[in-house]
């Protein structure tokens, strides 16, 4: 077992019990939320949204749902949220008691669903299988994509993003895999699509000017993080590992960042992914995040998303500077 799943748990008796919970059969692959994520303060903001907002909505079918895991594997609740929602008349069984009944119940809700949001299947993020066996990470997704069609309005919390293990028991052993997935994006305005539609802009249209936007950004970042004896030339590279991302908003922002909250020295993708997970909730929850920001983007160093993250910076305190 690979040494990096072992580092993301963080005592052997949670090991013990998600192994349990979670027995990969062998030649199965599954994507689940790390123990780690579990008590995840915007993950559970978003779990009660759900909760509430299924509730509500079946209000007058005296349906009360507690657990997302526990209340939606097997069909019946989320049928009653497609018929109230969408007007949906599915030929199912309103009750499946046996797991095959389950199944075929699930089967033709997905089905409908996928239809109804006009998702092909390369773009589902949830399956028959994952939902009855209670996976919350799939459950969320589904979910999340049923609210956004039938009700828009519904505000979620920015940003939610958990930290994931990719399981597979292969003929060699469990192979394991670190990740990070969002479940929700940014806050959805004009003023946030603009900015993203700018940087779609430079990259796509005028490349010629990217090295004068890279000077003015480096030259804004140099003058500060220079304070504390460093010198950054290589956007792509020198913020991967979120060192510098977090110092800069420390600096820029008055927090003390404790060394034991971040990796100094980040010894592999799983330190550097939370070093810029840390940076990326530092600036959402000051309100400067204005898009929505994969980590292992900025960990792999893909310029246009490190350019974002830095321009929220840049555009309030250059401001402020002027």
């Amino acid at each position: 077992m690979d040494a990096d799943f072992l580092n993301a748990l963080t005592q052997p008796a949670a090991l013990n019990q998600f192994l349990v919970e979670n027995v990969i059969t062998p030649g199965e692959k599954r994507k689940l939320i790390k123990p780690t994520s579990s008590n995840n303060p915007k993950l559970e903001e978003l779990k009660l949204l759900l909760i509430d907002w299924i509730n509500t909505t079946l209000k007058e079918e005296h349906i009360v749902v507690k657990s997302l895991e526990e209340d939606l594997y097997d069909g019946l609740v989320l049928h009653h949220l497609l018929e109230n929602l969408g007007s949906l008349k599915l030929d199912v069984d309103k009750i499946a008691l046996t797991e095959k009944k389950q199944r075929q119940k699930l089967s033709v809700i997905l089905e409908a669903v996928a239809k109804c949001l006009q998702l092909e299947e390369s773009q589902l993020k949830w399956s028959v299988e994952a939902i009855l066996a209670k996976d919350l990470l799939s459950t969320l997704h589904l979910l999340v994509a049923i609210a956004k069609h039938f009700q828009p309005s519904l505000a979620f919390p920015p940003n939610v993003h958990v930290e994931t293990i990719t399981m597979e028991n292969t003929s060699k052993g469990l192979k394991t895999a670190n990740g990070v997935e969002y479940i929700t994006g940014s806050k959805e305005n004009s003023e946030e699509q603009s900015t993203d539609d700018a940087f779609d802009e430079l990259f796509s249209r005028a490349p010629e000017r990217l090295d004068d936007v890279k000077k003015v950004f480096l030259q804004f970042v140099n003058q500060h993080v220079g304070k504390l004896g460093l010198n950054v030339k290589d956007m792509e590279s020198q913020f991967a590992d979120g060192v510098i991302l977090l110092l800069l908003i420390g600096q820029l922002e008055g927090y003390f960042l404790n060394l034991r909250d971040f990796f100094l020295t980040p010894a592999s993708t799983t330190e550097m992914l939370h070093n810029v997970n840390l940076a990326l909730d530092l600036l959402t929850d000051g309100g400067l995040l204005n898009s929505s920001v994969n980590s292992e983007d900025i960990v792999k160093g893909d310029l246009k998303t490190t350019m974002r993250v830095l321009y929220c910076l840049y555009s309030k305190y250059k401001a402020k500077e002027t």
